[in-house]
């Protein structure tokens, strides 16, 4: 059986468990358990260490049949979450999703049982897992929706950050692995020695996950694709915590990241300059620039903390960070002068698979203290006006962002060259100066300059479907601010 059979066959196994009623994340999560599995007999078979204690290996499964080897195959998940190393990572709170013991014993025999993964390429095995990794995305109803960007998005924000050979890039909201799989088929494809190999493989790709599924579909995704390995003790890839409990160290060369959806939390992030004490959740991090309840303002916040000093973040954060008050206004005025944010992207709408989110993309570099702010210039993108997707119908792809890649100069950012002129004002390319920005109110950085399609011209070919489509997109980031605001507002009166 070939790739593309293989890939086929777990699509339309995928659909016949959906019909008794397990959702896209059940069944790539129950896949993640068996591959493992697999994978690791077939390395036992080529003379390699077990990984996986005798008893609770393959080939114990495969002894059993019916409701034997649905009782085994719980035996299985349960002894393997209690150990160390890279089968705690994967079977972490692990447990057996697939009730029906025909569908169980198909699954493992017919589906998983056959075929030597081994064998497969990285790509192949990758192309597939990443695959259900979307459709689990694409499944509203599961909410997987946050954990997935776009791919075209990630390779683009790869491309212009450049990681280098011997860096350590991390992303401290990591999902699935997108941004370190992105930045682990951008280091691969240059010409590597085998020092710099290892590197890769055991210690360039960090990630930071909170919830315990997503951290083993993290974790599965990157060994497919050959990312760190099965017998690891130490050095894993992808670790299970929350990223703002505490500074990451030690601190990285790059950070891509797009931390989750939701402005509001039941938890106040405060520094030691901060007089608070009112609130029994709190926490205090002392790097921190401002107090605020705000999730994306405290992983900038975050993020800046992370890097090295000259290190680089590319980090996808809603609108409302651009322009919010209070601690809003001051993170941002910190952000200027503490970092060089030399460039702004500003994404359209409909590209996530989480409706009504309006973001942005903020390229800054890490800088030492100095008297005068970093930030001199900053240049903005914007991809938003003009341009209407949709995750299924009309996605964004990669040729989308190949003039911002253009634009960007990632080698040489001081030759970049405005494409938008009073003589040509529908040019999407521009810059403000450090004063331009600082002396706006709150020190907005929400800049726009293009108009939409119809305006400026009594309304005259405006399109109704635009406007429509604009209203419903605020007002479902409007319902989405309430509800997280309700989120809060609960947890202060459990407290």
């Amino acid at each position: 059986m070939n790739a593309p059979q293989i890939v086929q066959k777990l699509w339309n196994y995928c659909d016949v468990l959906r019909d008794d009623g397990l959702s896209y994340g059940d069944y790539v999560e129950q896949l993640t358990f068996l591959l493992f599995l697999k994978m690791a007999q077939e390395r036992v078979e080529l003379g390699e260490s077990a990984v996986v204690p005798k008893g609770h290996d393959w080939p114990a499964l495969m002894k059993e049949q019916g409701e034997a080897l649905e009782a085994r195959y719980r035996d299985i998940l349960a002894n393997l979450a209690s150990k160390p190393g890279m089968l705690g990572l994967i079977f972490r709170k692990s447990q057996n999703k697939i009730q029906d013991p025909a569908k169980l014993t198909m699954l493992v025999k017919e589906l998983i049982g056959p075929e030597s993964w081994l064998e497969l390429g990285a790509d192949v095995k990758g192309d597939a897992y990443e695959g259900l990794l979307e459709k689990n995305a694409q499944d509203v109803k599961g909410g997987a929706g946050q954990y997935f960007t776009p791919r075209p998005l990630i390779q683009a924000i790869v491309a212009v950050t450049a990681p280098k050979p011997g860096e350590v890039i991390l992303d401290p909201a990591c999902g699935t692995g997108g941004f370190l799989l992105a930045a682990y088929e951008h280091l691969a494809a240059l010409s590597l020695d085998r020092d710099q190999k290892k590197h890769l493989r055991l210690k360039s790709l960090r990630g930071v996950e909170l919830v315990d599924s997503v951290v083993r579909l993290c974790a599965m995704n990157l060994m497919l694709h050959g990312v760190g390995g099965m017998d690891s003790e130490k050095d894993l890839p992808v670790e299970r915590a929350d990223s703002l409990a505490g500074p990451y160290r030690p601190a990285v060369d790059v950070v891509l990241t797009n931390p989750p959806f939701g402005r509001s939390s039941s938890v106040t992030f405060t520094t030691d300059d901060d007089e608070t004490g009112n609130d029994a959740l709190t926490v205090v991090r002392e790097d921190f620039w401002a107090e605020t309840r705000n999730k994306q303002l405290n992983f900038l916040q975050h993020i800046v903390s992370c890097l090295k000093i000259h290190g680089r973040a590319a980090v996808v954060l809603p609108d409302n960070v651009l322009f919010e008050g209070g601690a809003g206004e001051k993170i941002r005025r910190k952000l200027l002068a503490t970092c060089d944010l030399h460039t702004i992207l500003r994404l359209p709408t409909g590209i996530f698979y989480a409706q009504g989110v309006k973001a942005n993309v903020l390229f800054f570099d890490r800088k030492p203290a100095a008297e005068t702010a970093w930030t001199k210039k900053v240049w903005f993108y914007d991809l938003r006006t003009g341009s209407n997707f949709t995750p299924k119908q009309n996605p964004l792809r990669r040729a989308h962002l190949d003039e911002f890649v253009a634009c960007y100069k990632a080698d040489d950012r001081a030759a970049r060259t405005p494409n938008w002129s009073e003589k040509d004002p529908k040019g999407r390319w521009r810059s403000y100066t450090y004063d331009e920005l600082a002396t706006r109110d709150k020190c907005n950085l929400d800049v726009t300059w293009l108009a939409e399609e119809g305006e400026g011209d009594d309304g005259a070919g405006t399109d109704p479907a635009g406007i429509v489509r604009a209203i419903i997109d605020d007002v479902q980031s409007a319902l989405a601010g309430f509800a997280e605001l309700e989120a809060g507002l609960a947890g202060i009166r459990k407290a």
